[in-house]
Parts: structure tokens; C-alpha cells; sequence
């Protein structure tokens, strides 16, 4: 699950990405990078850590180009810890390509050692991103053979990534001296949406994983990337897309409707905010067939992304909803932090009760990220305790 973002401008993009990973900051907070590209010369930083600390200005000073792309990560393959791991990823043949992606490849494995026993390409990490944009550039030279790269050798290109690989994937490329290549996996599981601003200086058109990254950098929404379709932007702005997949259907991740997403992000059309709302009034339901609403004296979210849940469901069994846990903003998100020593030990420097909210009542807490259930006995033992 990470955050990822492509523009390509007439203008420089090095601060418009910068401020697009910053509001996609929620998605990724173990490493962060950006490339962009000048003519058909890339520049790249990354390295880890959050944005802020990532990048100085003596780093955006040397991001010079009016095409780019960047990632916020959080590792759910390979090393945890590793820089060279951090995205993006860059090969040089053919064209020179780089990429971003948010998902995971279940076929990683096998892929690694068809690319370097039959494609006779090499892998240097872990990461399955280095396998995808391999097998990626290795489709483009087949597609584009000795003639000019057009938008129907990219989508012959993806048509054939999608039948080689398996998983989740959201991408963003970029094709030096051609344009930006954004595609989706066939079943839509992890979100991306594109966007578009008018300049003085021409047409920019955004690709990011949530609406609130077009939004925030002052792009109208155009639409959702759609599941198994592939949309291909020249370096003029123009928009080409067409569908990859043999039998694409929408089956989008519940858990960023449940927590991972921003609330104020519009995923294939379906609010986010509205979403959780909606799963705290069938929480409410769930709970009045499970015990009766006097028994509860108050209803207190684990925030924050509870919290609409919270509110609604407090309505529906008519209590009162409260805020007994403050939250110390300067404390990441505990699922993302890798290792659970780091994230049990995180619950107590995040979250402190406010005593007064829980003495002598019978509260119902309201969480959403119940994954492992180890942070969750934590807070509930400091609700105990309060």
C-alpha cells in the first residue's frame, strides 16, 4: 500500500509532486522518492523516511524537467529497511523507463527467475517492483521492435504484462522522449485516478492513487483509471487509453474504504467519508442485535479514521459520542510502522485517554483498524486503566 503520482507539464514539476506526495503522506511513510525527466535525462532522489525529511532544497534544485513521477512507501515486499528498495525504479533499455507502483505481484518468485532464465534480465533486491518494470520494459521491446514507440505498441505492451503477471498493481511509468504510462490490475483492487489543470503554458495532466492529490494541487478530476485499462499521456498532454485486460471487473480493496484512504478522497466514484459513515450505521445495527443500547453510556472512537463511523453509529443507538483518546499528530500510523515492537510501543507515545471520558461509564469503543488485534489491546487496556 503506498502512494504514488505521475504529471507531465509544460511547466516544472519537481514542487507540484513534492506537494502531491506530502497529501498522499497517509499511504507511505517508511521512503519517499521523485524523478523527473529534461529532454531524455532523468534526475531521481529518494531515500528513506517521510517527505519532508526526504527532500532539502538542495534535492529540488537538482529535479529539474516538466515530466515526472513519485512514490510514498510502505513495504509489504521485500526489505523494510533497504534505500536501494525505495521507488522508483529505473531501467535503461529499452527507451529508459521508470516506474512507480502501489500493490504487490503474488508471482514475484516465479517471474524473478523467468526474467533472468528466459528475458535474460537481471534483478538486483527483493522489491517486486524491480520484477514488474523489467517485465514491462521487456514487453515494450517486443511491442516497439526497431520502430517508433506509438501509443498501440504501449497498450500491446501492458496487454502482455497483464497476462504474465498476477496481484494488485496500480503504475505509473515513465517512457523517455515519449510520454507517461499509467496502468491498473483487472480487478481494480488498488485505486488511481487522473486529472488535468490549464496553464498559460499549455495542458498538465495528473495520474495519483486518491482524488485528494488532483484536488489538493488544483487539477479538476477527470475520472478513475478503470480496472485492466491502461491510459498513455504523450509529452503534448494528449490522452490515450484503452482496456488491456481479457475480463476486467471492479473489486477495490475494502480496507481503503475502511482506513488507508483520506476521507475526502472519491474512490471509483464511491466517497470515502460517506463509506465510513455508512459502515458505522451498520455497525449500529450489528450492535443493537447484540446487546442493548442502555448498557452503553457513551461511544469514544480510536481516532482519527474511526471517527465517522463513530459519529454515526452514536447516532443511530442515540448516545452521546464523546473524544476520550487525544492523539499526538506527530506520531505516524501504527499499521504502517514496520515491526510490532516499534508499533505496540507507538500506541502509547500516539494515544493518551482523557480520564474524565471514561470514569465511572460503560463506553463502547469504535475502532477500524483491527489487523493484527495487538494494538487494540493496548488502547483498550489504557481505557481500562483511565
Amino acid at each position: 500500500m503506498c502512494g504514488i503520482v505521475g504529471v507531465i507539464s509544460k511547466a516544472p514539476v519537481n514542487q507540484l509532486i513534492y506537494d502531491a506526495l506530502l497529501l498522499l503522506q497517509h499511504r507511505g511513510q517508511d521512503a519517499a522518492g521523485i524523478v523527473t525527466m529534461q529532454g531524455t535525462k532523468c534526475f531521481m532522489h529518494k531515500a528513506r523516511g517521510m517527505v519532508r525529511d526526504v527532500f532539502r532544497t538542495r534535492n529540488m534544485r537538482a529535479l529539474p524537467g516538466t515530466v515526472g513521477l513519485g512514490q510514498v512507501r510502505y513495504p509489504t515486499a521485500g526489505n523494510a529497511w533497504s534505500e536501494e528498495e525505495a521507488q522508483p525504479f529505473y531501467v535503461n533499455a529499452p527507451f529508459g523507463i521508470v516506474l512507480v507502483h502501489n500493490g504487490n505481484l503474488t508471482n514475484a518468485h516465479l517471474l524473478r527467475h523467468e526474467l533472468i532464465d528466459v528475458d535474460r534480465r537481471h534483478i538486483n533486491t527483493d522489491s517486486d517492483t524491480e520484477v514488474l518494470i523489467n517485465v514491462l520494459a521487456h514487453e515494450l521491446g517486443r511491442a516497439a521492435r526497431d520502430a517508433p514507440l506509438a501509443p498501440d505498441d504501449v497498450f500491446r505492451a501492458v496487454t502482455a504484462v497483464h497476462k504474465r503477471i498476477k496481484g494488485s498493481w496500480a503504475v505509473v511509468a515513465l517512457i523517455a522522449g515519449h510520454g507517461l504510462l499509467a496502468f491498473r490490475d483487472p480487478y481494480g483492487i488498488r485505486p488511481l485516478c487522473f486529472g488535468e489543470a490549464d496553464l498559460p503554458e499549455g495542458r498538465e495532466v495528473m495520474i495519483a492513487s486518491e482524488s485528494v492529490a488532483l484536488e489538493g494541487t488544483g487539477h479538476r478530476m477527470v475520472r478513475d483509471v478503470a480496472p485492466g485499462e491502461a491510459v498513455f499521456v504523450d509529452l503534448e498532454g494528449r490522452v490515450h487509453a484503452r482496456q488491456c485486460a481479457g475480463a476486467p471487473s471492479l473489486n477495490p480493496c475494502m480496507f481503503e474504504y475502511v482506513y488507508l484512504a483520506r476521507p475526502d478522497s472519491v474512490l471509483d466514484g464511491v466517497s470515502v467519508y460517506q463509506a465510513r459513515l455508512n459502515l458505522g450505521e451498520t455497525l449500529a445495527q450489528r450492535v443493537i442485535s447484540t446487546m442493548p443500547p442502555s448498557e452503553i453510556d457513551v461511544v469514544i472512537p480510536i481516532p482519527e479514521s474511526s471517527r465517522p463511523s463513530a459519529m454515526q453509529l452514536a447516532q443511530k443507538i442515540g448516545k452521546p459520542y464523546r473524544e476520550g483518546f487525544v492523539k499526538n499528530r506527530y506520531v505516524g500510523r501504527t499499521f504502517i510502522m514496520p515491526g510490532q515492537g516499534m508499533r505496540k510501543k507507538s500506541v502509547r507515545q500516539k494515544l493518551n485517554a482523557i480520564a474524565s471520558e471514561f470514569a465511572g461509564r460503560n463506553v463502547l469503543l469504535v475502532d477500524d483498524s483491527i489487523v493484527r488485534g495487538t494494538t487494540s489491546k493496548e488502547i483498550v487496556q489504557m481505557a481500562r486503566e483511565a
